[in-house]
């Protein structure tokens, strides 16, 4: 697969199947995705794997969590902006609604959102799980050197026949992250992933969502 055919299948995935991933594939993929640019070669990132036992682990603790905080605590970082302006927030709403679409499930049924939304809280069912964080001295430059980490695993996903979801939800639970995994302090839980095969019946796996014309976000010059 080369790198257009990447990028072409990558999406994110709300619905594994149950088939194992070796830790010798999370580790490929992880290290070789390590080549991702940073700035200053500073590579503010760390990886927590979890596969099998260790990923059941946590998401048992989480749903113990959940039963008293069910949407956990706040993040130590706003997942978006506080007051989101157009045409973002026409975006964020229409990808929802599409989303829970494919399942019919319509959006005055608060309670069957809500149980979906959980899965978030499972991996949605992939075999394993990344746990991502970043030393909370680094500025905006480290975290768009996260976020290509991110994108070169995803990717690299791909090669190997899997599929991936980034979950930033996975911050509204950093207190039991933290504790389960031995997080240092000075370590801030970004975000999650599940990865594992993708189970291609189920409905919300249809979703690829839309992106905005060139127009809306791409100038081109080439005169003075």
């Amino acid at each position: 697969m080369n790198v257009s055919e990447a990028l072409a299948t990558r999406k994110t995935v709300r619905a594994f199947k149950s088939d194992p991933v070796s830790r010798e594939t999370i580790e490929t993929i992880v290290v070789q995705a390590a080549r991702a640019p940073s700035g200053g070669n500073v590579q503010p990132w760390k990886v927590y794997a979890l596969i099998g036992p260790a990923r059941d682990e946590l998401v048992r603790r989480v749903a113990e969590f959940r039963n008293q905080h069910p949407m956990g605590t706040p993040p130590e970082y706003h997942i978006y902006p506080p007051d989101l302006t157009e045409p973002y927030r026409t975006r964020r709403f229409r990808v929802g609604e599409q989303m829970y679409a494919t399942m019919a499930i319509p959006r005055e049924d608060k309670a069957s959102r809500l149980k979906f939304f959980s899965k978030n809280w499972e991996f949605f069912g992939a075999p394993a799980g990344l746990i991502f964080t970043i030393d909370r001295q680094m500025q905006q430059g480290q975290w768009a050197d996260l976020g290509m980490l991110l994108q070169s695993i995803m990717l690299l996903a791909r090669e190997h026949g899997l599929h991936t979801c980034p979950q930033e939800a996975w911050a509204m639970f950093h207190p039991q992250i933290r504790e389960y995994l031995n997080v240092p302090e000075n370590e801030m839980i970004f975000c999650g992933m599940g990865i594992g095969v993708a189970d291609e019946s189920a409905p919300v796996n249809g979703l690829v969502s839309e992106r905005a014309p060139a127009g809306e976000y791409l100038t081109v010059r080439e005169t003075a």
